[in-house]
């Protein structure tokens, strides 16, 4: 499901419905979106809902992490799905002007293990209607070891060169979104925090950029 933002900031606008915008959060392993969508979601108001990681809800639920090509199709088929159903959901209930994705639906082509036709088959889909979903696509850079790459995450089972990898996946995957802002690693993860919570500002309803972010001393 979705989670409100929990801060106690009252946006300005009153209006009980709105149309939806989903923008993706996304990036190879350990690059810093979890802590991000944190930070979000303590500081933004209540019409920003986070949308968490569909493979985190899979996996952490129990579902079977196979090294197949069988398993590995299985996994990104259910995850689309589960990405798609929570997206619908948000939209459905028009409570909240914009949800921040925790990836998006394109990102299990990365993890595909075939050819990408065969993804947009098994999935029923298309590359341009699954860019179509999204207004904007911020991509978080995976950092190398000596950047500070965290393996502290239980589900996170990519070593940094191959999180990189990942990383450059994911990378060529979304490159055709006109809307695409890549941000890079950086030793100062503050610095890297502050130029994605900027890009997400810049992505909110103008009654919902005001938010003073106290993590980054503001």
């Amino acid at each position: 499901m979705s989670v409100v933002c929990e801060s106690n900031i009252n946006c300005s606008c009153n209006k009980a419905e709105h149309e939806c915008k989903r923008v993706v959060i996304t990036g190879g392993p350990g690059a810093g979106k979890t802590a991000i969508l944190e930070i979000a979601r303590k500081n933004f108001c209540q019409h920003v809902s986070i949308l968490p990681e569909s493979a985190t809800i899979l996996f952490g639920g129990g579902f079977w992490r196979h090294d197949t090509v069988t398993g590995k199709m299985a996994a990104q088929r259910a995850i689309f799905h589960i990405q798609k159903e929570m997206e619908n959901l948000v939209e459905g209930e028009a409570t909240s002007a914009i949800a921040l994705c925790d990836r998006g639906t394109l990102d299990g082509l990365a993890y595909w293990p075939g050819k990408s036709e065969d993804f947009f088959r098994e999935v029923n889909s298309t590359l341009d209607n699954e860019l179509q979903r999204y207004a904007a696509v911020i991509h978080l850079r995976s950092p190398a070891l000596s950047q500070g790459y965290d393996h502290s995450n239980p589900v996170r089972i990519e070593s940094a060169s191959e999180a990189a990898h990942i990383d450059e996946r994911i990378f060529n995957v979304w490159s055709k979104h006109p809307n695409r802002i890549v941000i890079e690693s950086s030793q100062d993860f503050l610095e890297k925090m502050a130029i994605a919570i900027r890009a997400i500002k810049d992505q909110l309803p103008e009654c919902c950029r005001g938010h003073k972010i106290r993590e980054l001393g503001e």
